[in-house]
């Protein structure tokens, strides 16, 4: 792949943002194909028509995942095989030509391998990995797409939130619903996010870092923030609420649950959860 030197990068001033890097993976795949073959190709634009089908009805998933440099300069995934089994459901619920989860981890692992001089040193920020799958087939009726294309791009990060971990300043919103129940909240879609930036701006033009939205058939019930899970601790009990049609199993929510009930002994209960507590 190209070798060229990558640019100056102040470690200390990353945020969330993209910084291009030296390359991504590219593969393509008709409709009722298997995803094989593809590689690194440089990091750049894409030709997309106007046609897309990701761009005239949303046929899109993505996912998002970490590499971290440890102390003694190996670079570490965080559970990625978990990424490649959401991916697979979310590709399902939109129609899109399903991918092996080795597949998957192959094209994460070269794309990372490809882009090591880019991961941030232990404590500085990760490797943020996006792999992507659209609907690249042109489409002018409401139908899935011919063809397919899939991507691993990667970008050095710092913290999600500004100012880095914090407590957060969180509201909850009455107006707005992110997802709804027997719809497409239980996957990666990249519609379900684009239908939480009014909510969110409005949050952030108030002052608070994030907003928490409401189940939308029972208002009482809180569902997830925009762009995460959410839990309550009381004392030694840990909720969340539980899975069903509208909440994206996290990979991190995952991670909570199983470090909260196994090393710090909590009472973790996957239930209703009331906007209220």
């Amino acid at each position: 792949m190209n070798t060229r030197s990558i640019p100056s990068i102040d470690w200390d001033s990353l945020g969330f943002d993209v910084v291009e890097t030296r390359s991504m993976y590219y593969t393509t795949c008709k409709i009722n194909e298997k995803w094989s073959g593809g590689g690194l190709i440089p990091y750049g634009t894409i030709e997309l028509s106007p046609a897309a089908g990701v761009l005239n009805y949303g046929q899109g998933v993505f996912e998002g995942t970490k590499a971290f440099r440890t102390g003694r300069n190996r670079v570490i995934l965080f559970r990625p095989e978990m990424n490649a089994r959401r991916m697979g459901l979310s590709t399902r619920r939109l129609c899109i030509p399903e991918m092996e989860e080795d597949f998957f981890l192959y094209a994460v692992k070269e794309t990372v391998q490809d882009n090591l001089d880019y991961i941030p040193p232990q404590g500085k920020g990760s490797l943020y990995i996006r792999p992507i799958v659209w609907g690249t087939g042109p489409a002018l009726g409401v139908k899935p797409a011919n063809e397919y294309t899939f991507m691993v791009f990667v970008s050095p990060v710092g913290s999600y939130f500004k100012g880095g971990l914090k407590v957060l300043n969180l509201v909850l919103t009455e107006k707005y619903h992110r997802a709804a129940p027997k719809g497409i909240g239980n996957a990666k879609a990249i519609g379900n996010y684009s239908a939480s930036l009014l909510p969110l701006t409005k949050a952030k033009e108030s002052g608070f870092d994030d907003v928490i939205f409401l189940h939308s058939s029972n208002e009482k019930m809180v569902d997830e923030v925009s762009s995460a899970n959410l839990f309550a601790l009381k004392g030694n009990v840990l909720k969340t609420p539980r899975l069903g049609g509208s909440i994206l199993p996290g990979v991190t929510r995952d991670s909570v649950i199983r470090i909260a009930d196994e090393i710090m002994n909590l009472d973790v209960q996957e239930t209703d959860l009331a906007g209220k507590e």
